[in-house]
């Protein structure tokens, strides 16, 4: 699959089958429409391709900052990769942009750059300025300018929506069973390890200590995590911690006081990460964060940690 980033980059030789949206997850739901655009697309000699956008539109024409989202850009990329996918292309989305008229946007983009012989589309898709246009249009446009149109139905889409809504629910509880079920795969966090206080060693769990880069991107509930990572094309089992480290909070030099640390523990793994970009797939939920009286007490609980997690993963 190649990733575009801005229609402008497009390669214009290829006719194209088109969908259009945010994908985010790439759940389940969105794979029925998307495995649909797939086949259709080589069923007819023509290239696959989503049209999605970024930033958010939300993040730029609500300013809302605060939108947290399944994937990165990246981690989408990599999904769809697998699915089969030709093209992703990702289009910067701006004021100016979403000021473009339903017609501008059909003939600029669809059919003079991406060459659309078909998209796939949900009944209630709406596009051009201020969202006016809605699939009835795209139609019309369609019988003008030779694509066609195939409507996903109601029932489909709606389905969709429930996905997201449940998976985003679930991750904000940690259920990480509901978000990996309608994922259809385990939710990943992916970033860069960076160095900590080392207070992990001196407690005999070395951690990598996870960046995420994207600040948008969707964290689980504070708690410990069973995982798994693929480093240096081996699986690497082991346990996540997600929160404040409150037992061992005012030790050492702490520059992240107060911020939330993702710190991850692999089992019989001991090789230096510092500056491994990775990918953390979560598994299961084992418990809640909590503040222990001592710092004995502490060490304690995560041999239990590990003894439970290794009991998960054998299973």
């Amino acid at each position: 699959m190649e990733t575009v980033q801005s229609i402008s980059k497009y390669d214009e030789q290829h006719s194209t089958a088109v969908t259009i949206g945010t994908f985010d997850g790439v759940h389940i739901g969105h794979r029925t429409i998307l495995e649909r655009l797939i086949a259709e697309a080589r069923n007819l000699g023509i290239k696959s391709t989503v049209l999605t956008f970024f930033p958010h539109p939300r993040m730029v024409l609500q300013k809302d900052s605060d939108i947290k989202l399944l994937n990165t850009i990246e981690e989408k990329s990599r999904i769809l990769d697998e699915l089969g996918l030709d093209y992703l292309v990702v289009h910067p989305f701006t004021k100016e942009f979403s000021r473009l008229t339903a017609t501008e946007f059909v003939r600029d983009i669809l059919v003079n750059k991406l060459k659309t012989k078909k998209i796939i589309i949900g009944y209630d898709h709406r596009f051009g300025r201020n969202r006016t246009a809605n699939i009835v249009d795209l139609k019309a446009f369609g019988n003008a300018l030779d694509f066609e149109v195939e409507e996903i139905p109601a029932q489909e889409v709606d389905a969709v929506s429930v996905s997201s809504t449940k998976i985003r629910k679930a991750l904000e509880i940690g259920d990480m069973v509901t978000a990996n079920k309608f994922l259809g795969y385990a939710y990943m966090l992916t970033g860069v390890v960076r160095k900590g206080r080392g207070l992990g060693r001196q407690l005999n769990f070395p951690t990598a200590n996870l960046q995420i880069e994207a600040s948008y991107k969707l964290i689980p509930k504070n708690g410990v995590y069973v995982v798994s990572s693929v480093i240096e094309g081996k699986t690497i089992f082991g346990m996540m911690n997600i929160g404040h480290n409150p037992t061992v909070s005012n030790i050492g030099n702490d520059t992240m006081e107060g911020q939330q640390r993702i710190e991850v523990h692999f089992f019989d793994f001991d090789k230096d990460l510092y500056g491994f970009h990775i990918q953390i797939d979560i598994l299961e939920r084992i418990r809640d964060e909590h503040k222990f009286d001592s710092i004995e007490a502490l060490k304690k609980q995560l041999e239990k940690d590990r003894n439970t997690s290794l009991a998960i993963i054998s299973k």
